[in-house]
């Protein structure tokens, strides 16, 4: 078969009519036309993401501080405790040779051996007044 026939001659003789899909190829017209519009469609679809970035970077800062207070919670619901620094009274047992420290309730949060530098009483030591005296 012919690869064209002329567009005149197409209806009058063909034997008859139907609808078919298939590849038809661009003119150069059309070409260029569709690269235009991808170029337009990849600007709007790169000011989109860019959109997108700045709204992620502004979720995730507000976020960051929640996730890590929910780890902070998690540990400590999971451990029945907290981590805290505070101000300890320190006491010292000459006689058992142990030291205490106290947090401002007056609970023992830690107890261990005196060390040798710690065995030397002071003047205020030797002043204190309390329960054993």
């Amino acid at each position: 078969m012919d690869k064209f026939i002329e567009k005149h001659l197409l209806d009058a003789n063909c034997d008859a009519i139907e609808s078919l899909g298939y590849t038809r190829r661009f003119t150069p017209e059309e070409l260029n036309d569709r690269k235009d519009e991808l170029a337009e469609t990849s600007i709007s679809i790169s000011e989109i993401e860019e959109e997108k970035r700045s709204v992620d970077v502004s979720f995730k800062a507000r976020r960051k501080p929640l996730d890590e207070r929910k780890t902070e919670l998690l540990s400590a619901l999971k451990n029945k405790s907290e981590f805290v620094t505070e101000d300890c009274y320190k006491f010292i047992d000459y006689d058992e040779r142990w030291v205490g420290f106290y947090n401002s309730e007056g609970e023992l949060i830690f107890d261990r051996p005196i060390k040798p530098q710690e065995m030397q009483k002071t003047i205020f030591s030797e002043m204190r007044t309390g329960t054993n005296n």
